[in-house]
């Protein structure tokens, strides 16, 4: 098994109504190799980094099995930087400050020993790098998973939907699902998001869980009810790492082992939130993570009679 992940390595400054996180951090590619490496056990990495980048964090990854050959260390630049501030709903934000650094001309390079890629999962990032990476490969994975944003659709839907169409599982929030869509009901914008090739469509709904789309099914997660949400920054990276952690370890691509991966996925998101930035990401233990996903569980379970 081998899953490689694309995406940003980056610095986050965030404001929530419960404090100020001052320089963390974050990144797209970050937060789903945290998140994925509780399940899968040979994730290789591609990203770019400044020399400001702690090497202390990239030790740390390296110790949960990430393979960094596919980081490149531009050791007389700056990694990519995002300062926000969330609202009181915590489910809109304000962006204050985003320096692209290093990643204004990122072009990847997969190295020889990632030919071997099984499961792809491209993080959030600018369209034409997700396309270099599917087009590097020699063999097509067993499955391409990838993430966006609304961004990419006002500035380079071209390209984005050049990378639409090669990829088996599209993530969007559902905002993201209504403007690529052109459709209101999420369940027809699901249908057209299909016609552009991929064959599941999962649309994120923050606090009110997730929906899972393939033909004409349709699976439904909720998020598990938290007293404090401390900072969403990465909750959807994190929740794309368990996913694709899940399949990867697994095996199975099936329509009802997506519907697990997404709860796994959805439980490593609700510890995500706990604290700034991939702090309780570092802390977790997978005895907590087993207990959290029977929480989510219990919270579905139910036994009904029809008289």
């Amino acid at each position: 098994m081998s899953l490689v992940v694309v995406g940003s390595m980056a610095f986050d400054d965030i404001e929530t109504p419960f404090g100020r996180s001052n320089k963390i951090i974050g990144g797209a590619a970050t937060y789903i190799a945290w998140s994925a490496s509780n399940f899968a056990p040979r994730i290789r990495q591609i990203s770019v980094v400044g020399g400001d980048f702690p090497q202390e964090e990239l030790d740390m990854l390296s110790l949960r099995g990430v393979d960094l050959s596919g980081v490149q260390i531009r050791k007389d630049q700056r990694s990519f930087y995002w300062s926000g501030r969330y609202h009181v709903d915590m489910n809109t934000r304000d962006t204050l400050d985003t320096q692209l650094n290093v990643l204004a001309d990122f072009d990847p390079v997969v190295p020889d020993s990632y030919q071997d890629c099984e499961f792809l999962m491209l993080g959030n990032l600018v369209p034409a790098v997700q396309l270099s990476v599917i087009k590097q490969l020699k063999k097509r994975p067993k499955l391409v998973v990838m993430d966006t944003m609304n961004f990419w659709m006002e500035t380079a839907l071209e390209d984005l939907e050049k990378v639409i169409a090669e990829v088996d599982v599209l993530l969007v929030n559902d905002g993201e699902a209504r403007q690529l869509s052109g459709q209101y009901s999420l369940v027809r914008a699901a249908r057209e998001i299909q016609k552009m090739g991929p064959k599941y469509v999962i649309i994120k709904k923050g606090e009110h869980g997730a929906l899972l789309f393939h033909e004409d099914h349709v699976f439904f997660a909720p998020a598990l009810p938290l007293e404090e949400v401390f900072d969403p920054t990465g909750a959807g990276d994190t929740f794309a790492g368990g996913f694709i952690g899940h399949l990867a370890r697994t095996q199975d691509i099936s329509f009802d082992n997506m519907k697990s991966a997404i709860i796994v996925g959805s439980a490593l998101a609700s510890f995500c939130v706990e604290k700034f930035g991939t702090q309780r990401l570092k802390e977790i233990s997978r005895e907590e993570i087993d207990e959290r996903i029977q929480a989510f569980v219990q919270l579905v379970n139910f036994d009904i009679q029809l008289v």
